[in-house]
C-alpha cells in the first residue's frame, strides 16, 4: 500500500526534520490533510500556516514539478487566477529534496488559502460560471506563455488516460466489474480512442491545462474563486478541463446545468467553440473512465475506499448510456443521409 499508517507516521517524521528549511520548528503544529497521488500536510506555527506537499516517489520527475511550479508562477504574476503562492525555502529553492527511509522524495511548500470547498447544496452553477471563465483565461494564457527552455509535462491523450501508457493503470482492475461490464467498457474504449483521434489535437483546442479543478481543489470565500493544486496540470484538451471539474459527479443530475453555467462563464472571455462544446460528454466519459482506473490502482486512498464497487458500476451505467446515446446519433444521422 502507497500510504499505510506506518508509512505515514514516517513520512511525518522525515518531513519534520526539513520544515526548518521554510522556518518551521521540526517540533510544531503538523497535521495530514489528504492524500492522493502525494500526501499533504498543513504546518501552523504562530498564527502562520504553510501547506505542505510531499510527492510520492516516481510519479512526478524533478523536471515536471518545477515546471508546474513555474507555470504557477507565471499566472500569479499575470493575474489570471488566484491561486497560493509557491514558498522557496530559506536557500531560495522551490523543492526540497529528503530522505524518507531508503526513498527520496520532494516536498514543496504553498502559502495556505482559506476558504471551502463550493458545496453541492449551495449554487453550483453559479461557482461553474466564475469556473469557466477562470477556465478560458488559463487556456488563453496557456496559448500565449512562452514557456521556459527545460519545461516539461505530462501529456494527458488517449494513451496516456486509457491507453497502453496510462499513468493511473488499467481500468479492468476495478472492483466491481463483472463480465458484461467489462464487455461494454471495451466497447467503449475502442469508441473513445475513435473520438479523440477525431478530436485532433491543434493549438486551438489542445495545450497546457489544470487537468483537475474538481470541487475538492476549489476554494470559495466571499465572491472569490480559488484554485489550488496544478499537481495534475500537462498537455490535454481545453474541454478535459470541464470533465476533470465534475470528476466524481458525472452521475448527477445537475451535470448539464454545471455544463451550460462553465460554458456561459467562458464566454465572458471567448466562446468555447460550438465543435469544441459538443465534445465535452464525450472527454466526460473519458475523465469516469480515467477515475475508475485511478481507483483500481489507488485502492488505499480514502477516496477509493469510500467509492468503492459501486463506483465501477456507476461507471458501466453511465457508458451504457453514453453508448445508447451515441448510437441514436449514428442512426439518426444515418437516416437522413438516405433521405436526402
Amino acid at each position: 500500500m502507497l500510504y499505510e499508517n506506518s508509512l505515514l507516521e514516517r513520512l511525518e517524521r522525515s518531513l519534520r526534520a526539513v520544515l526548518p528549511a521554510w522556518k518551521l520548528s521540526s517540533d510544531g503544529d503538523l497535521r495530514l490533510l489528504t492524500i492522493s497521488e502525494n500526501a499533504t500536510f498543513l504546518a501552523e506555527e504562530g498564527g502562520r500556516r504553510v501547506v505542505l506537499r510531499v510527492h510520492r516517489p516516481g510519479y512526478h520527475s524533478e523536471a515536471e514539478i518545477r515546471s508546474e511550479l513555474s507555470w504557477i508562477e507565471a499566472l500569479r504574476r499575470d493575474g489570471v487566477v488566484e491561486t497560493p503562492r509557491p514558498l522557496r525555502a530559506e536557500d531560495g529553492e522551490l523543492l526540497v529534496r529528503f530522505m524518507d527511509g531508503p526513498s527520496a522524495r520532494y516536498a514543496v511548500a504553498f502559502e495556505h488559502m482559506s476558504g471551502r470547498e463550493p458545496e453541492a447544496t449551495s449554487d453550483l452553477p453559479h461557482w461553474y460560471r466564475h469556473l469557466g471563465e477562470i477556465s478560458a483565461r488559463l487556456h488563453d494564457h496557456a496559448r500565449r506563455w512562452t514557456r521556459p527552455a527545460d519545461f516539461v509535462r505530462k501529456r494527458w491523450d488517449f494513451e496516456t488516460i486509457l491507453g497502453r501508457d496510462a499513468y493511473w493503470g488499467d481500468w479492468r482492475a476495478a472492483p466491481g466489474l463483472d463480465g458484461e461490464g467489462l464487455a461494454l467498457l471495451e466497447r467503449l474504449q475502442v469508441r473513445l480512442e475513435a473520438e479523440c483521434r477525431a478530436a485532433g489535437q491543434g493549438g486551438d483546442r489542445f495545450g497546457l491545462v489544470h487537468c483537475d479543478m474538481r470541487a475538492a481543489n476549489l476554494l470559495v470565500e466571499g465572491d472569490r474563486l480559488g484554485v489550488i493544486d496544478f499537481d495534475d496540470c500537462g498537455l490535454s484538451w481545453f474541454g478535459y478541463d470541464f470533465a476533470a471539474s465534475i470528476s466524481f459527479i458525472e452521475h448527477e443530475p445537475i451535470v448539464p446545468a454545471l455544463r451550460q453555467a462553465w460554458l456561459e462563464g467562458y464566454a465572458r472571455v471567448s466562446p468555447f467553440p460550438e465543435e469544441q462544446a459538443r465534445l465535452l460528454p464525450m472527454f466526460v466519459m473519458l475523465r469516469r473512465m480515467q477515475l475508475t482506473a485511478w481507483i483500481a490502482s489507488h485502492a488505499e486512498t480514502p477516496t477509493a475506499l469510500a467509492l468503492g464497487p459501486a463506483f465501477s458500476r456507476g461507471t458501466v451505467d453511465l457508458a451504457r448510456a453514453y453508448m445508447d446515446d451515441a448510437g441514436a446519433s449514428v442512426g439518426a444521422d444515418e437516416a437522413g443521409v438516405r433521405a436526402a
